[in-house]
């Protein structure tokens, strides 16, 4: 009985990779099941081994796993379609500067059990803004003495959590290919609010200018990487500055609708979307309906916005897949290059493992998408 137990739990957890997490607690465990797949692959597949010489409940049991196997493994297998076509479909609107084989595959199997396997770069921490309770740091990732790209990474967090210091893995990689890296902080709600946030992003750019001769940046070349609430603020704050000098906007499973995100229904199980956009705009969209439709970026898109790459999981439960899907028909009716990375499997924090399924394609799909548009 207790195997029957076991396989029926194993199940469930699997079905994470094709539903969406009901609370803020399965979130976290689909987050760990659909990126770290090849876990609950090899447990189920030990536990069906095992299963096999049982007296009791053996048929339902190993049909039960074998089922639980199938699902595990659906992140791996839709990566490795996603990725046969990835390198075609972005060099339809991004080719890249490079050969061919000087870029990594988008997706690889064995690359899942290497760990890391970025080279850590330590970062320079820099202050550009000090307020009276603390000081606004960058922690700048440097690719060496080279004049070269800037990308600046807005984290996430509902607009009132998180650090500079967050998915670090990735700007080391991108350090380590050749762009410096500028990981910021902003001030945070609810005691700052919208647009003390977008505020902070343009004096980033102002100082790294500023610096630009001592920390060997490329003027010219900028481009904003935001997750999640740091999507928002990427996306806003490039297709409102009109700045030449941002040469493209990434943003993974960022709300680009704010209006629209507002008044969608939301599983409060998992976020409160009314307490955190209140905290974030000052009121609900009842209150201060003009603050939401300044906050949207997708409002902002005009025929001269910046590139802009989408990344988005469909099963996100906390960012609905739909804010990228209303941003990339706006950019496609404006006639604004973009290309959206959508992945069936993934939820919020799809690339939380550099190495996992989402992570994998998103990384190659970032390095491609700043290849293409910085000149360099």
């Amino acid at each position: 009985m207790w195997r029957l137990i076991i396989a029926a739990v194993l199940l469930l957890l699997s079905l994470l990779t094709v539903f969406k997490a009901p609370t803020n607690f399965f979130w976290r465990v689909a987050v760990a099941v659909t990126e770290f797949p090849y876990i609950p692959v090899l447990v189920s597949f030990a536990f069906f081994v095992i299963c096999i010489n049982a007296k009791s409940y053996k048929i339902p049991t190993l049909i039960i796993t074998g089922v639980a196997f199938v699902f595990y493994s659906l992140p791996i297998i839709e990566a490795c379609v996603r990725g046969n076509n990835l390198s075609k479909e972005l060099a339809n609107v991004f080719p890249s500067k490079q050969k061919e084989n000087e870029l990594n595959q988008p997706f690889s199997f064995f690359k899942q059990f290497a760990g890391i396997g970025v080279k850590e770069v330590n970062p320079t921490v820099l202050t550009y803004k000090v307020l009276p309770e603390r000081k606004l740091n960058i922690d700048f990732y440097s690719a060496g003495k080279v004049k070269a790209p800037c990308v600046v990474v807005i984290h996430g967090g509902s607009w009132s959590l998180g650090d500079s210091k967050q998915l670090p893995a990735l700007n080391s990689y991108l350090a380590g290919r050749g762009y410096h890296v500028a990981a910021i902080n902003y001030r945070l709600a609810p005691k700052y609010r919208f647009p003390a946030q977008i505020v902070d992003t343009k004096d980033v750019i102002a100082y790294l200018t500023q610096k630009a001769l001592e920390l060997n940046i490329d003027t010219s070349n900028f481009v904003l990487l935001g997750r999640s609430a740091g999507g928002q603020i990427a996306l806003l704050s490039a297709y409102t500055f009109n700045d030449p000098k941002i040469k493209g906007v990434i943003s993974l499973y960022g709300p680009a609708d704010m209006v629209w995100g507002a008044k969608i229904k939301s599983n409060k199980l998992v976020l409160d979307v009314d307490k955190v956009f209140s905290d974030y705009l000052g009121g609900l969209i009842s209150e201060v309906p003009e603050i939401y439709e300044e906050s949207s970026a997708r409002n902002f898109v005009t025929q001269k916005s910046t590139p802009t790459l989408l990344i988005h999981g469909f099963n996100d439960v906390l960012v609905s897949y739909y804010h990228s899907v209303r941003l990339a028909e706006t950019l496609d009716k404006n006639n604004v290059p973009y290309y959206f990375l959508n992945l069936p499997w993934a939820t919020h924090g799809c690339d939380y493992n550099i190495n996992g399924p989402s992570g994998q394609l998103s990384t190659y799909s970032i390095e491609r998408f700043i290849n293409s548009v910085t000149t360099h």
